[in-house]
């Protein structure tokens, strides 16, 4: 966690950085037994981990990778319903 935060803190658009976090909290959720209501996204995530895992660079479609990544705004509304639902 502390190496996500200094990651963050030295970029803030880091797009893995961001994939990164976006998965921990989606892996939380769905190890507390909750669904994701875009199971796309969390799938096209760990999709774009395993390229950059795997050091696969393939510049077509990377349009597309950026079109489902949530915008600031819409990961605290997750958040929100997450609160709302406790």
């Amino acid at each position: 966690m502390e190496e996500l935060r200094k990651r963050a803190e030295a970029d803030p658009n880091d797009k893995s950085v961001k994939d990164l976090i976006m998965l921990l909290f989606e892996t939380a959720l769905l190890t507390s037994r909750f669904s994701l209501e875009e199971p796309n996204t969390f799938a096209a995530r760990i999709h774009r981990m395993l390229k950059l895992g795997l050091n696969i660079n393939d510049d077509v479609g990377a349009e597309e990778e950026d079109a489902d990544m949530p915008t600031p705004e819409e990961e605290g509304a997750e958040e929100r319903k997450m609160e709302e639902v406790d």
